[in-house]
């Protein structure tokens, strides 16, 4: 019962508008004081916490962030952008599809949604109101496609599903090439096909200025190579994700030499932006931690184990449970959490049906990446709101996104009826 009223009660504050990290910290401290735990309870939370810090996973995302922040201040993001949207200028939705586009490549460069959203909405945001585009249409998108380094490799939640399941991290990021490709082409489709049926919320952007194709080449060659080195230095297995990521802080500040772009106080910019976007993000995964030790304590994890305690006979049933949960659970826990508490309930009753571990780990990373667009708690929101202010009510926000987690959800159904997406590269 005290579980379920932590739930309700962080809710309510989210709804406030109570930053994430501290709303976790604090109601986490309210029940450890007012039930039987007692402050006893974060007796080991300083040995968490050493953990996230220690770990050369995580030690990842500061340098994605700081690659992704230069390509921004650079100004190669924006050509990149912009290069794309003169592509597609004349077609009706062609902006939101070139945000797809350029989001697919900034995710395989980061892989850290938060980066993405925030660059993303700092550079297409502008625009697509100018061209006079739905702001739902806008919010779905920019949140949509800056979630989409979750399952274009390198992504996190493929790192921590490899170590939380014993799987090879390099067979993940192979096993999720097509998978994300197709989430691309699903968003791309559905945006033309609805800018065909409605014509009003993704016009022809005409305002989007004509570059060359030489101008073209210039703008999407360079990042496109440097994605490519990064990736390929990782599935050849020459450096692990952090290694590569430090080659890609390199690689971008080189490409912003070369584009006459480099300067101090570009440099000044990405560093101070990489702290506060890298503090924000283990903030948030420091309180979420306090609020799944306290969960825990307070019988949560019991609930979810009972839960799967049920004698499932099938396999289907099997799967179609265990997604259901997770894309509920996403709506209220972190990824990260549903990682490292969930997953591992799962993992015996995938040996015992015999499951191939790559592709059920594939279809939760899928499920995973929902959780950054659910709301009340989904993080790409929080961060599309910050950056985008008053310019897009948090309702806009709300009422955009739905389509893309239907989308989502296809995508899933599709990787879940069509396994060798999965092991094409294999």
């Amino acid at each position: 019962m005290a579980a379920m009223l932590m739930f309700v009660l962080i809710l309510a504050l989210l709804m406030t508008g109570i930053p994430v990290a501290f709303v976790f910290g604090a109601v986490s401290i309210f029940f450890a004081i007012f039930t039987d735990l007692g402050l006893e309870v974060f007796a080991i939370l300083p040995f968490r916490i050493y953990g996230i810090m220690s770990n050369t996973t995580l030690m990842a995302v500061p340098l994605f962030i700081a690659m992704g922040l230069v390509l921004e201040k650079s100004g190669m993001a924006e050509r990149l952008l912009i290069s794309m949207g003169s592509l597609f200028r004349n077609v009706r939705g062609g902006l939101a599809v070139s945000v797809v586009l350029v989001g697919a490549m900034l995710g395989a460069s980061m892989g850290i949604a938060s980066a993405s959203v925030v660059m993303m909405s700092v550079i297409s945001l502008p625009i697509m109101l100018r061209a006079g585009y739905d702001k739902g249409l806008i919010s779905g998108t920019i949140t949509a496609s800056g979630t989409l380094g979750q399952i274009i490799p390198p992504s996190v939640i493929l790192i921590v599903l490899g170590d939380v399941m014993n799987v090879s991290v390099g067979d993940l990021f192979l096993g999720a090439v097509l998978p994300g490709l197709v989430l691309v082409g699903i968003y791309i489709v559905y945006i033309l096909l609805m800018a065909y049926i409605k014509p009003s919320i993704a016009p022809v952007a005409k305002d989007v200025k004509s570059v060359s194709v030489k101008e073209a080449l210039y703008a999407i060659v360079p990042p496109l190579l440097l994605i490519i080195t990064v990736l390929g230095t990782i599935f050849m297995g020459l450096a692990s994700p952090t290694e590569s990521a430090a080659f890609g802080v390199m690689g971008s500040l080189l490409l912003a030499a070369l584009n006459r772009s480099f300067s101090v106080q570009m440099l000044r910019y990405a560093s101070f932006e990489t702290v506060k976007l890298s503090g924000m993000i283990f903030m948030i995964l420091i309180g979420a931690t306090a609020f799944s030790l306290v969960f825990n304590e307070l019988g949560g994890s019991d609930l979810i184990l009972e839960f799967f305690s049920y004698d499932i006979g099938s396999v289907w049933v099997f799967i179609a449970i265990a997604m259901f949960s997770i894309f509920i659970l996403g709506f209220f826990i972190d990824f990260l959490e549903i990682s490292f508490i969930i997953v591992p309930i799962l993992v015996p009753v995938m040996h015992a049906f015999g499951i191939d571990p790559i592709w059920f780990a594939i279809l939760i990373a899928l499920n995973l990446q929902t959780s950054f667009l659910t709301p009340p708690f989904g993080l790409s929101l929080f961060f599309l709101k910050g950056a985008a202010g008053d310019s897009i009510s948090t309702m806009d926000i709300y009422k955009g996104i739905v389509p893309f987690i239907i989308l989502q959800l296809l995508a899933l159904g599709v990787v879940m009826l069509f396994p060798d997406l999965v092991f094409a590269f294999l």
